[in-house]
């Protein structure tokens, strides 16, 4: 097999991660370690509607979504992409500072990937990310 082609199948094969966080010094730290140390490929959003715009356009294999965002929330982000027939099985993991004994019974009440909390540590939320989907082979 050329270099080339073997190249272009590598990327085809690239697995694509949507962030979206309304803080722009987490996009881009998760996007650099996802990257990175993953060897994904991602889209960012700085809100909840650019989120939902993305994900209904492009290929999508997953969503990092924060949980607490102006505007529309990732629950609402999540209750959106999952009405929506081109997003629906596209797996959600959330991203949440918020840890409460509240949220956590939201979380488990509804069909997401997993959580990641915040603080995360960058050198590992690639590989968070990938046994969560089951990416790790």
């Amino acid at each position: 097999m050329q270099p080339r082609f073997r190249q272009f199948l590598s990327l085809m094969s690239r697995k694509t991660i949507l962030i979206i966080d309304d803080e722009e010094r987490i996009r881009e730290l998760v996007q650099a370690c996802l990257e990175e140390l993953g060897g994904w490929a991602t889209l960012t959003a700085a809100s909840g509607q650019e989120g939902l715009e993305i994900a209904s356009i492009q290929p999508i294999d997953a969503v990092l979504l924060d949980v607490s965002m102006p505007n529309i929330d990732g629950f609402t982000v999540y209750q959106q992409l999952q009405t929506n027939p081109i997003t629906c099985s596209i797996p959600i993991i959330f991203l949440s500072a918020r840890v409460q004994l509240s949220e956590r019974t939201r979380f488990t009440n509804i069909n997401i990937a997993g959580v990641i909390t915040k603080p995360f540590d960058p050198l590992t939320i690639s590989q968070n990310i990938a046994q969560i989907l089951g990416w790790d082979d």
